[in-house]
């Protein structure tokens, strides 16, 4: 379990530990909490946990994204907007990037 392992960074060393997340779940279950597209964009199964907090009840939910919602929180986490249409085209990049590119770091080294 990796609780924001990825807290202070970004850009390219973001994306080598999603990486090599990616490539530690290949012989491990690993579960990672991020706030880093770069990172999510590796994973196999995306949950989204929403708190919500109405008057004195707090309750909170996990939903799977697939598809297009996966692309939408994706953009979210990146741009601040679900809808952002650069946001979007870069989730998506990065989801093609994660999916041809997961098992070949820049360092062999884990």
């Amino acid at each position: 379990m990796f609780d924001e392992v990825d807290a202070g960074v970004g850009g390219s060393a973001a994306i080598e530990i999603g990486r090599r997340l990616a490539l530690l779940a290949e012989r491990a279950q690993v579960i990672v909490v991020t706030h880093l597209a770069q990172v999510a964009a590796f994973a196999t199964n995306h949950l989204r946990v929403v708190k919500d907090a109405t008057g004195a009840v707090t309750a909170s939910s996990v939903q799977q994204l697939t598809g297009d919602e996966r692309v939408a929180e994706m953009a979210r986490l990146l741009s601040g907007l679900p809808d952002s249409e650069s946001g979007l085209e870069h989730a998506r990049e990065l989801l093609e990037l994660a999916t041809t590119r997961a098992g070949t770091p820049t360092d062999t080294r884990l």
